[in-house]
């Protein structure tokens, strides 16, 4: 598969990249992209809730009433449960919601995300480029020039770009990544993948070493 490399001005340069048919044109697996994302989302929960018990509740001990003789249920502490400012049942504890998945499950994910976005025409191959400062204006002209203002857009560098990163963050629905940090769920929920022109090589790369 080939695509044409465009510049920040979104016009054609007269070069085309050829993209990896066992990255990019595979049959895509759902069900691995389904793990994938929800491993990757229950990693990023914090998992620190958490409610007082019983035994946990501030109060006194002491029997409430006697335990005959009422006409009414017995009550041993001002912390049970069914009191109002009582213990929780069974309440929320601090965990860890992560769980393990397979590498090659996690690369299987990868390229039926990639290739989902090849099939659907989604993604750009930008001729490399970087901002001489932080310059916000200068990514909204980017953006613009590409089409991806105001959708959800990810442009993908080979290594960090601290320039293009800064002048991208108050950009809504743009985020800007390393082939490194490049995973399934951002790849879904992008609705146009660029790839700057040097980060394809470094994406095919790497995933041909595993």
């Amino acid at each position: 598969m080939e695509l044409a490399v465009v510049n920040i001005e979104g016009k054609e340069t007269g070069r085309k990249v050829n993209l990896d048919e066992s990255i990019f044109g595979i049959e895509p697996n759902d069900h691995a992209i389904y793990l994938d994302t929800k491993q990757y989302m229950a990693n990023n929960r914090q998992g620190t809730h958490k409610s007082k018990e019983r035994a946990e509740i501030a109060g006194s001990t002491r029997k409430i009433k006697r335990q005959k003789g009422t006409g009414t249920a017995r009550f041993g502490s001002i912390k049970n449960p069914l009191f109002r400012g009582g213990g929780r049942v069974f309440g929320p504890r601090p965990r860890y919601y992560g769980f393990k998945l397979n590498k090659k499950v996690k690369q299987l994910a990868r390229k039926s995300a990639l290739s989902y976005k090849a099939k659907s025409n989604e993604i750009i191959i930008l001729e490399d480029f970087s901002l001489e400062s932080p310059r916000t204006q200068e990514m909204v002209k980017v953006g613009a020039s590409l089409n991806i203002i105001n959708k959800k857009s990810l442009i993908v560098f080979p290594e960090r770009n601290n320039n293009v990163y800064l002048s991208s963050r108050n950009l809504q629905g743009l985020e800007v990544i390393t082939s490194e940090e490049l995973n399934t769920y951002a790849i879904m929920k992008a609705s146009t993948l660029v790839l700057v022109e040097s980060a394809v090589d470094v994406l095919q790369t790497s995933f041909g070493n595993k």
